[in-house]
């Protein structure tokens, strides 16, 4: 994709979804860190199920640590790798109560020195705790990049480092969730779905998807 193509990718996804956030559910910096950390190879739907009653339980990292590592595995058995992200969970706990004072540092390189945090991680805090203009490549971005021409990359720090060049001003900050959902919801691993993608015009992936027969056959009705 050239300049003017990926300013038009842009304004059509942001025009669609002028104020998109993150669909994990978090009531502070802290339970948005917990979150996404928890959030690893698994699905923000079952995040979200096994953190609701976590989160009406401990809302800081004292209150994590006094939970406890057995506490907070009877929350989250249900989310795969449970056993080595709860280790982790009270870890980054017990720092940010001894060296942070309790709090999140707004700091990405701080960040990833967590046990469990990754630049993915740190990133996506840092964008949607912080405000801060990052680029969180999961399997979704990743994806989405590489299908689309719009960043394509080996790894998925390529794809970041093209994404921070290519992305232009007015949608920096969001730009990474915008990427999310469309990978979650129209541009699907196995089938994305070309017949209702609103950017289906500046995408290089061929051949596109057609519409399945009933969604054929009904457009041909209408028509």
């Amino acid at each position: 994709m050239n300049r003017d193509q990926i300013f038009d990718f842009f304004s059509r996804l942001a025009e669609a979804n002028p104020a998109p956030r993150t669909e994990l559910e978090y009531g502070n910096d802290y339970q948005l860190l917990v979150a996404v950390v928890l959030s690893a190879q698994a699905t923000d739907i079952g995040v979200n199920k096994a953190t609701r009653a976590l989160f009406r339980e401990v809302e800081t990292p004292a209150q994590m640590v006094a939970l406890g590592e057995e506490g907070l595995k009877a929350h989250i058995k249900t989310i795969g790798l449970y056993n080595a992200k709860a280790k982790n969970v009270i870890a980054l706990s017990e720092i940010l109560v001894r060296d942070f004072d309790g709090k999140v540092p707004q700091d990405r390189d701080v960040l990833t020195t967590l046990p469990g945090v990754g630049r993915k991680t740190a990133n996506v805090v840092m964008n949607t705790a912080f405000g801060q203009e990052t680029f969180a490549v999961d399997t979704h971005i990743f994806r989405v990049g590489n299908r689309t021409g719009l960043a394509p990359g080996r790894t998925p720090l390529a794809v970041e480092q093209k994404l921070e060049k290519r992305v232009p001003g007015p949608f920096r900050r969001d730009a990474h969730h915008w990427l999310i959902l469309h990978g979650r919801y129209v541009c699907k691993a196995r089938r994305p779905e070309c017949w209702r993608c609103i950017v289906v015009d500046l995408c290089r992936y061929k051949p596109k998807t057609p519409p399945p027969p009933q969604k054929a056959a009904a457009a041909a009705s209408a028509g």
